[in-house]
């Protein structure tokens, strides 16, 4: 835009040449052609046909004064192209054409010098604009892809801080499981076996209710104990984990595992996953004769995704099979859907609502 406002004032200023001469049509002619030079960068992207055209522009202000009048502008361009052949070239025709009209009034020289040094003046501070323009928009640039790498750098320190607090309650919660266990359950056991030796042993008829009030209690207080630690070790399975192990203790061939899971998952959807992915293993192992398998645990808004693929003969894949019918018992308490595929390979597609879907 600074380009196209500075040729436009060299152009204009060829009019001041009027106060010396008669307007003709050579002179709207030479006017008309560094319109269309001005105009043409915004056309074409060929530096050649620009220089081509400034240097006939200014090889016809050799033979037609009225050229010489707008010639300014012509070296602005070549200024801007920055070929350095061509401008000196265009300096050769402008000089030249200065002489060739030296007879001329003082006035003609004059100006048209002066408007060669302001096209050289109007270059410079233009090439220095632009120059500055791009420092800040790189800055700027630069700038947004810091701030951006920053934020994706926050968000993932933040997903990884989660999930480390996440492991490390279902970590607690497998420890209190197993000291409430080993500890309470073993001295609610001893209670239990010692008050039914107690009421072997006793002939009172008076403490027999008592004894018997007691074994009661102790045997609500071992199966409430037994259901909370049952219920804090199924929460405490890390389903991310459990995949994991079981994909690198399986040796039969290399699996890739891609996992894209949030941290609220239903008990009943990871222990789905894991059975379905030890038979899926298992099957891969025993039918396929697979070099490679790749499994995928993926949440979408509103569905599990979950599958497994070899590049194996296929095998696994009969819908009569028993784990493949013990995957579909899973999957309809779920409401879940399985869909298999033998071609090129087994392959197992398994995707399970969420529980505001089965809600609905």
């Amino acid at each position: 835009m600074r380009s196209l406002q500075d040729m436009s004032l060299l152009l204009l200023s060829g009019f001041l040449f009027l106060f010396d001469r008669e307007p003709e049509y050579t002179f709207i002619m030479a006017f008309l052609f560094g319109v269309i030079l001005c105009c043409l960068g915004y056309f074409t992207e060929s530096r050649r046909l620009h220089c081509a055209l400034c240097l006939l522009f200014l090889g016809s202000a050799v033979f037609l004064p009225a050229f010489c009048c707008f010639s300014s502008a012509a070296v602005y361009i070549l200024l801007r192209e920055h070929s350095r052949p061509a401008l000196i070239f265009g300096l050769i025709f402008y000089g030249v054409s200065l002489c060739r009209y030296s007879d001329r009034p003082f006035f003609f020289s004059a100006w048209s010098l002066l408007m060669l040094l302001t096209a050289f003046f109007l270059e410079h501070r233009t090439e220095a604009a632009d120059l500055l323009e791009q420092n800040i928009r790189k800055l700027r640039d630069d700038s947004t892809e810091n701030s951006l790498l920053l934020t994706e750098k926050n968000r993932a320190l933040m997903e990884k801080q989660d999930y480390e607090i996440y492991a490390a309650t279902l970590r607690e919660r497998n420890r209190i499981a197993r000291e409430i266990h080993d500890n309470v359950g073993h001295l609610l056991s001893r209670s239990i076996l010692m008050v039914g030796a107690a009421k072997t042993v006793n002939q009172s008829e008076a403490v027999a209710p008592i004894l018997e009030n007691l074994n009661r209690s102790l045997d609500q207080a071992m199966t409430s104990i037994r259901t909370s630690v049952h219920d804090l070790h199924d929460e405490s399975v890390n389903l991310k984990e459990s995949a994991e192990s079981l994909v690198k203790d399986f040796s039969f061939c290399p699996v890739s595992l891609t996992y894209d899971m949030g941290l609220d998952i239903p008990r009943e959807v990871k222990y789905c996953i894991l059975s379905i992915l030890k038979e899926g293993l298992s099957n891969i192992a025993r039918h396929s004769g697979a070099s490679l398998a790749s499994v995928t645990i993926r949440e979408h808004p509103a569905f599990y995704q979950f599958s497994i693929e070899d590049n194996g003969n296929g095998g696994g894949a009969s819908s009569g099979g028993i784990g493949l019918s013990n995957m579909r018992d899973r999957l309809a308490s779920l409401h879940g859907t399985l869909q298999i595929r033998s071609e090129k390979g087994f392959h197992l597609f398994i995707t399970i609502p969420k529980e505001q879907e089965l809600s609905l």
